[in-house]
């Protein structure tokens, strides 16, 4: 699995901080989760069932809500609305950058704003909840010792989870604008509602108004003895276990969400709109390539001049393999570093060119084994052979049409 860190703008022009958690391969789909209130994307039950649903191929992004964990704006200045809307840019930025979202999960008050959400997403087929309110007002109770200071003043602080957190009066005006369950009826996705029986932040009749008023395909699975935020290990992962094998019915099957065989040899790269990120596929293989945030970039994966060094290290270190094999030199393990600069050329005195700027290729070896000064010579020798390093030595001709 490769967790990365992503950021994308919410409607309000916010930062907006997340991580994508995704698998080796190509993701069969991609998801969003949704956090609990007041909660963030590092919860240990969202990282436990983001992991499950990596596992089955998916490909996961949890993010910080506007004023939480590391996003920026303010707590105080956000509401339902706003969550809702934050999760469609977050939906917005996976169809931007990778592929439109077609899962949708949240936990708690998460879940009931992924129902929401999912009207505006119609990449979403599957959506689902974990211990969520039927009604987004069910959280007002939580307010109830400020409810005072609220209507007086217009903003009061409350104390949530044992942090304390400043609220605005209309935080609860939002709440109370919401028409939950009555949308989910309209809501055309397959749903699914996780809910623990002894839940005592959010009852468990929450589950049975929100499952009451959702059409078919429409499951509910107990959570048994969980609580709330799923805090045993043991209920979070089966949480997602659940959730990967229900979600399996309605997203591609793994084998269809393979990219298609390409001959040997080839490599295509894909890059997407607003973004350096480029996906490659190599034969079967995969990989990332990025530029730097420095030059406006993500750093998701080397840049492409990280790659040809990649090329030119890795390339050395299986010439000196072989050569060491068939010469019977003892060499235990073999590192190269390469880097790459682009220099004057006044400052190379074997260089052929006589103005401008040249590309130089830094080499250094390690070498583990027992060898002699002479094979340690010879092996700097070898690794000249390299076929990547004769390729950057040669003549060499890129040909460019487009396809018609």
């Amino acid at each position: 699995m490769q967790s990365v860190p992503v950021y994308f703008e919410s409607n309000a022009g916010e930062k907006l901080s997340g991580i994508l958690d995704q698998p080796v391969d190509m993701p069969r789909a991609y998801a969003i989760l949704a956090h609990c209130f007041t909660c963030s994307k590092n919860l240990r039950a969202a990282r436990i069932i983001s992991n499950s649903l990596v596992e089955a191929g998916y490909a996961v992004l949890r993010f910080d809500f506007t004023g939480l964990g590391q996003s920026e704006g303010e707590f105080a200045d956000s509401n339902f609305s706003s969550n809702v809307e934050d999760l469609v840019s977050a939906a917005k930025f996976l169809e931007s950058n990778y592929q439109a979202p077609a899962l949708l999960i949240g936990h708690s008050l998460g879940g009931t704003a992924v129902y929401q959400a999912a009207h505006a997403i119609p990449s979403a087929v599957a959506v689902g909840s974990i211990g969520s309110p039927a009604d987004p007002e069910h959280v007002a109770a939580l307010f109830a010792p400020a409810k005072d200071s609220l209507e007086k003043e217009g903003i009061a602080e409350v104390n949530l989870g044992g942090r304390p957190f400043t609220i605005k009066l209309q935080f609860l005006d939002d709440l109370a604008q919401q028409a939950m369950p009555a949308s989910l009826g309209k809501l055309r996705k397959a749903i699914l509602i996780l809910h623990a029986p002894l839940d005592e932040t959010v009852g468990i009749d929450n589950a049975s108004e929100l499952f009451s008023a959702a059409k078919h395909p429409k499951s509910f699975v107990s959570l048994d003895n969980a609580d709330h935020l799923l805090t045993s290990e043991e209920d979070a992962r089966y949480a997602g276990e659940i959730i990967r094998a229900w979600a399996a019915r309605f997203l591609p099957a793994e084998s269809e969400a393979k990219s298609p065989a390409i001959p040997e040899g080839t490599v295509l790269a894909r890059t997407f709109a607003d973004s350096f990120r480029t996906e490659i596929q190599a034969g079967p293989h995969h990989l990332t390539a990025d530029e730097p945030v420095s030059v406006g970039g993500s750093n998701l994966g080397p840049s492409p001049y990280g790659l040809l060094s990649a090329a030119l290290a890795s390339c050395t270190t299986m010439t000196l393999k072989m050569y060491a094999s068939l010469k019977k030199i003892d060499l235990k393990s073999v590192s190269v570093e390469v880097r790459h600069e682009k220099v004057h050329v006044n400052d190379c005195a074997d260089c052929e060119t006589s103005s401008g700027r040249i590309d130089e290729f830094t080499r250094v070896l390690f070498l583990e084994g027992d060898l002699t000064e002479q094979e340690k010579k010879r092996m700097i020798e070898i690794a000249d052979r390299c076929p990547v390093h004769k390729t950057l030595h040669g003549e060499t001709k890129v040909r460019t049409s487009l396809n018609s």
